[in-house]
């Protein structure tokens, strides 16, 4: 007996931090808004569809989307304000289903297979859905509907602004047999030359018999893309908090050299990340720190080191994240180099258990008041504002950076990650 197909959406909001600024500020709809912060060292995190004839992509540096548009709107990053929107946004997505995974906080994959009897097909449900962000939100998003994660990706991102591609079960080599080597996920900048330099330019290059030998070349890269051409994806839709990241970073308006000058400013990271994994009911085991030098790779880029470690025991506490977070630093490399950004996230979540305490914790008493003095901080942030209280020496929020960014982080940070250099 033939297996049933699947019905996957993946849903992705059109120029999410871009748009939501458009829609609150109404003097900026038609205008090429740029979300970025300082315009001298900050990333472009948006652009809306305005900017984008002039060559403005996110991840660029914002200095060089300023010279390609002079005219811009230049925005600092508003994380609590999208952050509150996307709420709006998942909630209407959890009409329609309750499998849904969050990639950040504008995207995510959704399994209507067991809906389609209450709602209609995937291209009907992902009508409606368009249609309740686009009344009720008034923003717009793009869907792509097919039969697996990937496909569904791919679809989602070819008729952007306010798409719908469908592909019915069946057509996935069809469909994607034309589309550039680039549009195929972990084929980056690298990988792409390689590709290219092998005679393999499209996806339906990759479908060749000629292309089955590519693991031999490019090792699991290799065999995972040539799978993934071939419409193979049999991964589920996972609903799972562990699978995100939630993180704050800064870029410097100026580099920062020793771990002493850095130390307050991981300080902030940790605590904007407790605030954000509190507000969520969860709490966290593993704590990553990044840093950025200030100086540049084999390939033109800055060069970003990563530590992480886990906690034995999860937890929300800014001043637990914080030690984590102080300790990789101080073990990081970076004596007599200069720092443009740091950042700290947190991972591996589930729910907090509502302050509850652990049964023969030796701590407990310093774990409840170490609760009660973030619950006290809580509340005093939502009614006097961010920056209203903080714990020693963590500095004010206008020392901290020009490009600040709080976020969700998912699958999709790879839009990122995969163009930072490791080392």
């Amino acid at each position: 007996m033939a297996k049933a197909s699947r019905t996957i959406l993946h849903v992705d909001m059109d120029a999410f931090y871009a748009s939501v600024e458009q829609r609150d500020r109404p003097e900026l709809r038609g205008k090429p808004v740029i979300v970025a912060g300082d315009a001298r060292r900050g990333v472009v995190l948006a652009a809306s569809y305005e900017a984008r004839p002039f060559g403005v992509r996110s991840a660029m540096p914002a200095a060089q989307a300023l010279k390609l548009c002079p005219h811009g709107v230049f925005l600092p990053m508003r994380m609590g304000r999208y952050a509150e929107v996307s709420r709006d946004v998942f909630a209407i997505f959890r009409r329609y289903t309750p499998i849904v995974e969050p990639l950040s906080l504008d995207e995510a994959f959704l399994d209507v297979t067991a809906c389609r009897r209450l709602f209609g097909d995937g291209a009907t449900i992902a009508r409606r859905i368009k249609d309740d962000v686009r009344r009720e939100l008034r923003l717009t998003a793009s869907a792509g509907v097919a039969s697996c994660k990937f496909v569904a990706k791919v679809a989602s991102d070819l008729r952007k602004p306010d798409g719908l591609v469908t592909v019915e079960p069946g057509r996935e080599v069809e469909f994607l047999a034309p589309l550039a080597i680039e549009r195929m996920w972990g084929v980056g900048e690298v990988a792409a030359e390689r590709l290219h330099a092998m005679g393999i330019r499209t996806i339906g290059d990759l479908q060749r018999p000629i292309a089955a030998s590519l693991g031999d070349s490019l090792g699991e890269l290799g065999t995972t893309i040539r799978t993934l051409a071939l419409g193979i994806d049999d991964r589920p839709v996972v609903p799972d908090a562990s699978a995100r990241s939630i993180g704050a970073e800064d870029t410097f308006s100026s580099d920062v050299a020793g771990v002493a000058a850095l130390r307050p400013h991981v300080q902030s990271q940790a605590e904007r990340v407790a605030r954000r994994v509190r507000g969520e009911g969860i709490e966290g085991r593993v704590v990553v720190l990044k840093v950025k030098l200030a100086e540049k790779g084999v390939r033109g880029k800055y060069r970003v080191l990563t530590r992480r470690v886990t906690l034995d025991v999860p937890t929300a506490d800014g001043a637990t994240i914080f030690r984590a977070a102080a300790a990789l630093l101080e073990a990081a490399p970076i004596a007599g180099r200069r720092v443009r950004l740091t950042g700290v996230s947190m991972s591996d979540f589930r729910d907090s258990g509502r302050g509850q305490l652990l049964l023969f914790d030796s701590n407990a008493s310093g774990r409840e008041r170490a609760s009660r003095l973030n619950r006290t901080m809580d509340h005093i942030e939502r009614k006097f504002g961010p920056g209203a209280i903080r714990r020693g020496v963590a500095p004010p929020d206008d020392s901290r950076s020009w490009g600040s960014t709080d976020e969700d982080l998912g699958e999709s940070r790879k839009r990122r990650d995969r163009r930072s250099e490791g080392e």
